[in-house]
């Protein structure tokens, strides 16, 4: 049926490859979508925004089209929808159509965000589970890196149309891909197809020991008779792991971090980088900076823990963006010294840095372990929705608030909800380093306290699952 368990991850991530893809395009491509039918602020922040809009309803349409068709065919879904919302934006003809394809396209990238993470955390081996679904992430950064040089090659011939239109060769390549991975074994499972289920976890894992274990524990923690929105309503445990799950994600986006990504251009001009040329060589370093530090912390993720890593990045992430509306303000009274400019370049990678040794990864990580087996789609489900509704009410407030509060108070705004999320990681995110997802899910059950999910203890048994 497949070939290797590296087919798994890399075919997963190329999803997150289109999502780096789609995030990066809108950053070069908009100025000249502008320039072309004369856009004002807010029909700019109605392009950007319109993707945000079509992942939430492909996010919220996942959670029925995972459960019923799997994370397999969910994913090649994503892809072909991607593809036709490529094409469509390339050929538009104005800013209403532009819309509709933007939502088009939005909307599989909600599926690919929720599926893939989801998809990986249910093939992958306990002890590199986190280092799976971080390629997710890296392969979301190296496509906004790919975006950016793409971006300033085309934006040569003024060509915003071609910046669109080059992303159908990925997405084919994508559909190829999750055509030859395997179903998930734990969605098998939940739909009865056991034998199916078994035979796969023997393929992907590293004795027939460890993949009889596991499928024990799996089929333990079906024993859960509701599921899904049923479930939500009879389990006050599995209202906590949701409320955890959409806090996680509303943190990641407020964090502010997107809004560098897609108004990268318009952040450097602000920063006394006049030409376009000038703002997308410091875009691509931001992006690579982005890449680098994603590719590091993919590999210590399952060493170094989820916990650590978030309570640096959001500390780091608030200093960087304290320092950037510094400097931004000063520029914008009337300081024109080019250190400056060049400062804010480095204050915006310190930021990105801090995101993607953080809340980029492992907020994903977080929300697809921390939900039940019979919960998982609802679960992860809603904590998707609310990451691409912040993510939508961050792109379409940003340059409204530049205008309505100030450069300063906009970015120091966001340094000061880093801050607090520092406390708020401290009080209820657990560490769920090396634990099997049905040892989490048995803690969630038995009324443990959240930032206690990833305890161990011997006396554990899977098998007492029950509803408070």
């Amino acid at each position: 049926m497949f070939k290797s368990k590296k087919l798994v991850t890399v075919a997963a991530a190329l999803a997150g490859l289109l999502f780096g893809l789609d995030i990066g395009i809108i950053a070069g491509a908009l100025p000249f979508i502008s320039q072309d039918w004369q856009l004002s602020i807010a029909q700019q922040e109605w392009i950007v925004s319109t993707m945000m809009l079509g992942a939430t309803l492909g996010s919220i349409a996942n959670s029925w089209l995972s459960s019923r068709l799997g994370r397999k065919f969910s994913l090649l879904w994503g892809g072909i929808l991607f593809a036709v919302g490529t094409l469509g934006c390339a050929f538009s003809i104005n800013i209403h159509m532009m819309l509709i394809f933007r939502v088009i396209q939005g909307f599989s990238i909600g599926i690919a965000s929720y599926a893939a993470p989801l998809y990986l955390s249910e093939m992958s081996d306990k002890a590199v589970r986190g280092k799976k679904i971080a390629m997710y992430q890296v392969m979301v950064n190296v496509g906004i890196v790919l975006a950016f040089l793409s971006d300033t090659f085309f934006s040569l011939f003024d060509s915003w149309r071609a910046m669109f239109a080059v992303l159908v060769i990925p997405a084919a390549i994508l559909i190829i891909a999750v055509w030859m991975m395997p179903k998930s074994p734990r969605w098998l499972a939940a739909k009865g197809r056991m034998s199916e289920a078994k035979t796969i976890l023997l393929s992907l894992r590293q004795s027939e020991r460890e993949a009889h274990q596991e499928f024990q524990d799996i089929v333990a923690s079906l024993k859960v008779k509701e599921s899904g929105f049923q479930l939500f309503k009879a389990n006050k445990n599995f209202r906590r792991s949701v409320t955890l799950g959409i806090a996680l994600q509303f943190m990641q986006q407020f964090t502010g971090m997107n809004i560098l990504m897609y108004y990268a251009p318009t952040i450097f001009k602000m920063a006394g980088f006049a030409s376009h040329m000038q703002q997308m060589i410091s875009t691509i370093f931001v992006g690579l900076a982005f890449v680098i530090a994603t590719s590091l912390v993919s590999q210590v993720v399952d060493t170094w823990g989820r916990k650590p890593a978030l309570k640096i990045g959001f500390a780091i992430m608030g200093a960087g963006m304290f320092c950037l509306g510094l400097l931004l303000e000063m520029i914008h009274n009337g300081d024109h010294n080019p250190l400056f400019g060049y400062l804010s370049v480095v204050m915006a990678i310190v930021c990105i840095v801090g995101y993607a040794m953080s809340a980029a990864p492992m907020v994903w990580i977080l929300c697809s372990e921390i939900q039940p087996l019979k919960g998982r789609d609802f679960g992860v489900a809603c904590s998707t929705t609310m990451n691409w509704v912040s993510n939508m009410v961050l792109g379409a407030t940003f340059l409204s608030l530049l205008n309505g509060i100030g450069t300063g108070n906009t970015f120091w705004l966001y340094a000061g909800l880093n801050i607090i999320f520092i406390g708020v990681t401290i009080l209820f995110v657990p560490e769920t380093k090396g634990i099997e997802l049905e040892h989490i899910e048995a803690n969630l059950m038995h009324g443990k306290k959240l930032r206690d999910l990833g305890v161990t203890e011997a006396n554990i048994d899977n098998a007492t699952l029950s509803i408070n």
